[in-house]
C-alpha cells in the first residue's frame, strides 16, 4: 500500500506497539482536543485498550507502518459503542496518526483496513464522533460513507473552552 511517497503495510496492533501507540494517543491528549481524555496515560494504563481489541470479532486494531515496520504511523479502532448489550452490534470507530503523518492517505488506509476486517462479522452500524471543528477528519468519514447525524453542543470543556462534537454513522 502506498500513502503519499512512503510505502505503508496495515496489520493488527499487537503488545509489542503499546509504548508507541500510547505516545500517538497522548500527543491528542496534551495538545488538541480531539480527544476529551485530559491526562497522559502510561502504556501500563492503556494495556487495557489494548487488550480489548482482539485479533478477530468486532473490536478490532489496526497499525499502519512504514515498509520496513520500523515506525508506527498511526492506527485505527472499532470499540465498544456503549456498555448494554442491545448495542452489541454498533461500534464506535476513530483513527489517530503520528503528529507528522497527516494528509498523506494514512488514514484512509487504515479505515480501508479497517471496514474489510468488519465486513464479515456481526456488526450493524460504525459511528464517530468528532470534536469540532476537525475538517480532515470530517472529510475522511465521509469519504468513508459517514452521514451526519448530529451535535452535541459545547458537550465537552478541554483548554479553557467548551468544545462541540459532530456524530457521524455509517451502515456496515
Amino acid at each position: 500500500m502506498s500513502a503519499g511517497s512512503a510505502e505503508v503495510q496495515v496489520r493488527q496492533g499487537v503488545e509489542a506497539d503499546l509504548a508507541t501507540l500510547t505516545d500517538i494517543y497522548n500527543h491528542y491528549v496534551r495538545e488538541t482536543p480531539i480527544t476529551f481524555d485530559t491526562a497522559v496515560f502510561t502504556p501500563e494504563e492503556r494495556r487495557p485498550w489494548l487488550l480489548s481489541h482482539l485479533v478477530d470479532g468486532r473490536h478490532r486494531l489496526i497499525v499502519a507502518t512504514t515498509e520496513d515496520s520500523q515506525r508506527i504511523l498511526g492506527y485505527a479502532t472499532s470499540s465498544a459503542f456503549r456498555a448494554k448489550a442491545a448495542y452489541d452490534t454498533s461500534v464506535e470507530v476513530s483513527v489517530y496518526l503520528a503528529p507528522d503523518t497527516g494528509g498523506r492517505g494514512v488514514g484512509t488506509l487504515l479505515y480501508k483496513a479497517l471496514f474489510e476486517a468488519l465486513a464479515g462479522e456481526d456488526v450493524h452500524r460504525a459511528y464517530a464522533g468528532i470534536a469540532q471543528p476537525n475538517e480532515p477528519s470530517t472529510r475522511l468519514h465521509e469519504r468513508f460513507g459517514f452521514r451526519h447525524v448530529g451535535t452535541y453542543r459545547e458537550v465537552g470543556r478541554k483548554f479553557g473552552r467548551y468544545w462541540d462534537v459532530a456524530w457521524y454513522e455509517k451502515d456496515l
